[in-house]
């Protein structure tokens, strides 16, 4: 059984392959923004975070679904869809993009507790047949170190690596060392939580070690 990851997210893809899978990936074609606010305008509210980043794992999972149905019909296996937002005090942090942004976030984060929420949609898709999905949210508590020093922060913001990762920072790169305590499934904050996502696999009747493809 085949295993496609909707996101060209290296981290993601890299968490799949240390587990054994090595999969298929191709970028959704989503506007987020515009999907969120046109759902926050329909429901004339503010999504919270663990809404957010369900809807968006679900959308882009179904917008590859679709196109394999065009471009590959004779798929058979999972799709995985996923999407991340990182909260303090009730602000979500997306991702920083800017060098200042990135400073000022960790000026304000060391020291301190967020969570990170993680949506995941999974897509059981059989060929002559609709696609079945199970979904799920997963959240982990990130402890920053309190004695992160200024030029320690001016050093990371400088490597690039906190401008394209939600809530500027990482686990699993430079950013570890900086980072005291993971509360919760440690891989969620790399991305995906590889425990959802084989709880996923088992409702829609896969078995986790079926996907394992890699020696």
């Amino acid at each position: 059984m085949r295993v496609l990851l909707a996101s060209t997210s290296p981290a993601r893809r890299m968490l799949l392959r240390q587990a054994g899978i090595e999969p298929l990936t191709m970028a959704p074609d989503v506007d987020e923004d515009a999907v969120i606010a046109e759902l926050e305008r329909t429901e004339a509210r503010t999504l919270p975070p663990d809404e957010h980043v369900l809807v968006l794992a679900r959308r882009k999972a179904a917008d590859v679904v679709a196109r394999l149905a065009a471009e590959d019909p004779e798929f058979e296996g999972i799709v995985i869809g996923g999407d991340s937002m990182f909260e303090i005090d009730g602000q979500v942090l997306g991702k920083p993009h800017l060098p200042e942004v990135a400073t000022a976030r960790w000026h304000a984060m060391r020291g301190r507790t967020g969570i990170l929420h993680s949506g995941h949609s999974v897509l059981l898709v059989t060929p002559g047949a609709s696609a079945t999905e199970a979904h799920a949210v997963a959240e982990a508590a990130v402890s920053f170190a309190a004695d992160v020093t200024d030029e320690e922060i001016d050093a990371y913001v400088a490597t690039g690596e906190p401008l394209q990762v939600a809530g500027a920072f990482t686990v699993d790169s430079l950013g570890g060392a900086f980072i005291e305590r993971v509360v919760g499934d440690p891989s969620t904050v790399v991305g995906m939580s590889l425990s959802t996502v084989r709880h996923l696999a088992a409702e829609l009747g896969v078995s986790w070690t079926s996907l394992w493809n890699r020696s």
